[in-house]
């Protein structure tokens, strides 16, 4: 009987499996028995994800909601990046509506987005641009395109999920408050999960911000085994699960928001009993119950080359927030370059006349957690290349001080197309090294895997690359979605490891990229079968 009654969930389990998400959740409440089952099918790691491009914004984003919750899943968390015509307020408004007060969920303006069609299933890739029209409008054929979302919700087993916003207060719109937006994430993760260290971060940043420094503080507080990835540049609004009021928008402004993933110190231990034994005898299914861990792994394409001879910044003019004037020399001379005629060669040499260019500026900056230390942070900060006159160079934004070394660096479509095909390379480890039976409830092989990807795409390396390439090839019908950036975020390196080689000093630490794709996937590993309570 007890063996008839395991076949019988076995069957149940698999037809609740194909229920819609609505239907699945209405199931839940037949009985006790049916509620145990599908717990059983919402303990598997999920990434749902969907992109639409109907123009229409409620016909949009219906069709990707209910693509993502085809399927039963337990939200925890949804990132949803939309056209740059549609209304961020009232996309952020249907999904919050849909998904839960519960689910904490991001919304942004994206320049493109990249992910499986909701109606076709097929991958697209679309880098949106605006076309202004002559009289400096916006034209119709922009209003035509830039409309458009992809959206992804996800249940990652072992790990709590929370948006924490980094807050600037209005009666001091100055001054951020790093400090708390620091603590706040500590406080949540070890409210959590017992511990300071969250497994990963996803960082939205305001359009206006520089987040370089902020990025820098949050790469020497977090270990490396920590992944930070993100956009650092758009215009987002966000919800947090838990509606706290010490983050009412009235008295702030909302800088950046991170999503922080952190340990589960609750999540149930691994359970066996007779009925599933029975179960796994009587299938080809290897299924447990408990809760197994998610990893995420983070690797890097970058689209940048280093060229030309380190130069330094004699003296700089911040023209308000928007722009910076210097002048330059070489390091180790006094002699103040004519920056026109650095360019005009710099034009001379460039075989691609189409190539973005940027400064690559090592900072050492004093930490603002740690003033009465004064523990330097060292990064790298691109600025990208307005122009100059025979005095001054002019560069996109501020934060360049007298004395701070640079080196011109220029988009690169060789470096991109073999930069893209290491981090194939990179991520072709994490398939398993033999495939077993498939678990029907989860994507992937039943002794776990990469279950889902996201990345973050620079919209300057143009509609040439295929970005999705070494997730999409390595995991083929992994749900996977991506967001094409302004500024992309992710933890690294050897930015300006070359750089600094010859020196023989530390590398610099770089965060915040021009001209890069980052790639997170989520890897779930299943919890041991040899380690079971009766």
């Amino acid at each position: 009987m007890g063996g008839f009654a395991a076949v019988n969930d076995d069957i149940l389990q698999n037809i609740l499996f194909r229920l819609p998400a609505s239907s699945f959740a209405s199931a839940a409440c037949v009985s006790k028995s049916w509620n145990k089952v599908c717990d059983r099918v919402l303990t598997c790691p999920k990434l749902a994800s969907a992109l639409s491009l109907n123009p229409s914004l409620p016909d949009a984003v219906k069709e990707a909601l209910d693509k993502v919750l085809s399927k039963p899943i337990r939200p925890q968390f949804a990132i949803a990046s939309i056209g740059l015509q549609f209304s961020l307020e009232a996309a952020h408004q249907i999904i919050t509506e849909r998904l839960g007060s519960k689910v904490p969920v991001v919304t942004n303006a994206a320049c493109g987005i990249i992910g499986r069609d909701a109606i076709t299933n097929t991958m697209r890739e679309v880098r949106w641009h605006m076309i202004p029209a002559e009289d400096g409008s916006v034209s119709r054929e922009s209003e035509e395109f830039n409309r458009g979302i992809v959206l992804i919700v996800g249940y990652l087993p072992g790990l709590k999920v929370d948006s924490i916003p980094l807050l600037r207060p209005k009666m001091e719109h100055r001054v951020t408050m790093v400090d708390r937006f620091m603590m706040d994430i500590r406080n949540y993760t070890v409210s959590v999960s017992g511990s300071v260290i969250p497994a990963g971060v996803i960082m939205f940043g305001d359009q206006h911000i520089d987040l370089t420094p902020v990025l820098a503080e949050l790469d020497c507080v977090m270990p490396e085994e920590t992944v930070i990835v993100g956009e650092a540049s758009s215009r987002f609004v966000c919800k947090t699960a838990r509606n706290s009021e010490e983050y009412n928008p009235d008295l702030y402004f909302f800088d950046a928001v991170a999503l922080v993933f952190a340990k589960d110190k609750n999540k149930p231990p691994v359970l066996a009993c007779f009925n599933l034994v029975v179960l796994l005898i009587h299938s080809d299914i290897e299924f447990w119950y408990g809760i197994g861990e998610t990893r995420f792994h983070a690797t890097l394409s970058t689209g940048v080359m280093p060229f030309g001879p380190e130069l330094k910044a004699i003296s700089v003019t911040a023209k308000g927030t928007e722009c910076s004037w210097l002048t330059a020399s070489m390091n180790g001379y006094h002699q103040i370059l004519d920056s026109q005629r650095l360019l005009d060669d710099i034009s001379e040499e460039m075989d691609d006349e189409a190539a973005d260019l940027y400064i690559g500026v090592i900072q050492k900056r004093p930490s603002s957690l740690e003033l009465e230390k004064m523990k330097l942070r060292t990064y790298l900060a691109f600025y990208e290349v307005l122009g100059g006159d025979e005095e001054y160079l002019v560069v996109d934004g501020v934060g360049i001080k007298p004395g701070d070394t640079f080196l011109f660096y220029h988009s690169d479509s060789a470096t991109a197309s073999s930069s893209c095909l290491n981090a194939f390379e990179k991520l072709k480890v994490l398939k398993p090294a033999a495939s077993s039976s498939r678990n029907p409830y989860s994507n992937m092989d039943s002794n776990g895997g990469v279950f889902g990807g996201l990345l973050f795409s620079s919209h300057y390396r143009g509609e040439t690359y295929f970005d999705s390439f070494p997730i999409y090839s390595n995991f083929p019908g992994t749900p996977l979605a991506g967001i094409v950036c302004n500024r992309e975020i992710g933890r690294d390196s050897t930015a300006a490891s070359m750089w600094q080689e010859a020196k023989e000093e530390s590398p610099a630490r770089c965060s915040l990229h021009v001209c890069t794709t980052v790639y997170l996937v989520f890897v779930y590993v299943p919890p041991s079968p040899n380690l079971y309570i009766n």
